[in-house]
């Protein structure tokens, strides 16, 4: 009993002492290595502590620096929705000296952009200030301007916005601070040269002691200041202010994008709304829809970049369902305004406005079709039962999708590459030959079986048939005999939209309005056919009538109106 109490007691002691120990902290360096590199010469790193958290870095008793982590310092949601996490470091220059992504979603970094591409965009910050004001691309007088990463504009802004504001905020926190502007010119402030004198260096700090953090901001701050100061070029010279939301900047850029799309949105509600009067016209429509397909491919896809994809389908789910904010689907005016136009267009009309109109691959695949087809290569199609089969597999690659995607969105965002959009519209056959050779091969299919992808394969085209199917409008006309027995439409439907009993299939339509033109094609429906002969023989009877009445005496029927609202009306 005493061996028990003994033990028992030594259990507790041993406890004790396990939770009252202090916890060792994990510098920077064991966390991220890599930070090793970015100061080469340091032998000493601290760990990530203040408001906001960094970490110090020594050479001896000399501070070097610090490094962070953008996380840490603000969170702006990129394309994905998530930030882009990124290790920074920068020296008591303000000179940023180094910096590495750690963490991300992004579609396009995730697979896409090589390692190479993402680095040498990462170098251009080498070397800049901390209060340097960079812009992507061309900016305005005193901008310091770097070059973006094709494809993934959106993303490098955000990124950039990141970066910036974050090592701005921890530079400040730590003591450094903008050069002053530059004083006037006087006698006093000037040598016999005229130049301005040299600002004092003799500024020290005392070392710290071994084991401790950075030195308090008030004595980093004077050594900071004249460092700074002789550094950073006058012309870059920002001061602190209230961070406008990023998204704001990017729609002020794309003024041009988004008055061009929203224009286009406006005649494709047209087209919409005149469907009748234009398939009456048949010559016209072709005209207007090959050169809607080409503005879609041409300016909506390579141009702008404005490829939907299903990987935007399950960005916002995971949205839905965590942190929803509108500011991470702001971040791209061009995507923000098509996605709206489809959210209205699936409640009005289902998803065959989109994917009939203004899907780029899909219009590319449509516009191939539409050349093999004038160069006589033959087309094929397969059996009802056949395509029927096929059309389950676009719906179960989107449950998979969607399932990895509850676990793991960067390994769903890998796995939506069965989309051949990245590499054929987003980074335009840009890529590595396997995705290239998987694209072009989707493409040259469609040429000989009309937008194979769409029917069959594409996860996109699966998630909007189901708010589709809540659809307001059915505007597609019918006559009572499609179907029953008449087969045209059925036959002539290329992408196998409309059902043997002449039902159309809303799910798969695309909306190309092929079926509207043989609607109110007098000579090719026979509904039409049959009242246009009618038509063509009420004439003639009354002729005949007028004949006999000459000889037997009036009928009455001038009294009838022979046109042709005696005839049946039309089945709407």
């Amino acid at each position: 009993m005493t061996f028990l109490a003994t033990a028992i007691r030594l259990f507790a002691l041993f406890l004790f002492l396990g939770m009252t120990a202090p916890v060792h902290a994990e510098t920077i360096d064991e966390l991220y290595p890599t930070v090793r590199d970015f100061f080469p010469q340091a032998d000493r790193f601290g760990t990530l502590e203040g408001k906001p958290p960094s970490a110090a870095i020594y050479q001896g008793q000399r501070l070097l620096g610090y490094a962070y982590l953008t996380d840490d310092v603000i969170r702006i949601p990129a394309y994905s929705g998530h930030p882009i996490n990124t290790l920074v470091g920068f020296d008591l220059q303000g000179r940023i000296v180094g910096l590495r992504i750690v963490e991300h979603q992004e579609p396009i970094l995730v697979v896409g952009i090589s390692e190479e591409r993402l680095q040498r965009f990462v170098s251009q910050y080498k070397d800049k200030s901390v209060f340097d004001r960079v812009v992507i691309g061309a900016g305005a007088d005193g901008d310091v301007a770097i070059d973006t990463i094709s494809g993934a504009t959106i993303t490098v802004m955000v990124e950039n916005a990141t970066l910036m504001r974050s090592v701005r905020r921890v530079a400040e926190s730590r003591g450094l601070s903008p050069p002053p502007p530059p004083a006037p010119i006087t006698a006093d402030a000037t040598t016999v040269s005229g130049k301005e004198k040299p600002a004092s260096d003799n500024v020290t700090t005392p070392a710290p002691a071994p084991g401790k953090s950075a030195p308090p901001a008030a004595v980093t701050h004077a050594r900071a200041l004249s460092s700074v100061s002789q550094a950073a070029p006058k012309k870059n010279i920002t001061v602190s202010v209230q961070d406008e939301p990023i998204w704001k900047g990017v729609w002020r850029k794309s003024t041009f994008q988004i008055a061009v799309l929203v224009a286009g949105l406006v005649f494709l509600t047209l087209v919409l709304v005149f469907q009748d009067w234009l398939a009456k016209r048949p010559r016209l429509l072709v005209y207007v829809r090959d050169g809607y397909l080409i503005f879609t491919v041409v300016f909506i896809g390579w141009y702008s970049l404005a490829q939907l994809s299903v990987v935007n389908v399950l960005t916002f789910a995971q949205a839905a369902m965590h942190n929803f904010q509108w500011e991470g689907f702001l971040i791209d005016p061009m995507m923000f305004i098509l996605w709206s136009f489809v959210a209205v267009t699936l409640l009005l009309w289902g998803r065959g406005v989109y994917c009939g109109w203004l899907c780029p691959f899909g219009a590319l695949q449509e516009l191939t079709q539409q050349l093999a087809r004038r160069l006589g290569v033959r087309q094929y199609e397969f059996s009802e039962m056949v395509h029927e089969r096929l059309w389950a597999l676009k719906y179960i690659i989107l449950l998979a999708l969607f399932g990895v995607s509850l676990q793991s969105l960067v390994q769903a965002e890998r796995m939506a590459e069965i989309e051949p959009f990245k590499t054929a519209i987003t980074m335009r056959f840009q890529r590595e030959w396997g995705y290239v050779v998987f694209a072009a091969g989707l493409i040259l299919v469609s040429a000989i079986n009309r937008k194979f992808y769409c029917k069959y394969l594409c996860p996109l085209g699966a998630a909007l048939t189901i708010p589709g199917k809540f659809r307001i409008f059915d505007w597609l006309r019918r006559h009572r005999e499609c179907g029953r027995p008449c087969q045209i439409c059925a036959v002539e439907c290329e992408v196998q939209a409309i059902r043997k009993n002449g039902e159309i299939n809303a799910n798969e339509c695309h909306y190309c309005l092929d079926c509207q033109v043989t609607y109110w094609n007098n000579r090719k429906c026979p509904p039409e056919v049959e009242r246009r002969k009618r038509r063509e023989r009420a004439p003639r009877a009354l002729e005949l009538v007028r004949k006999m009445e000459s000889h037997m005496g009036s009928s009455g029927i001038d009294e009838v109106n022979p046109s042709c609202e005696t005839c049946p009306g039309r089945d709407r």
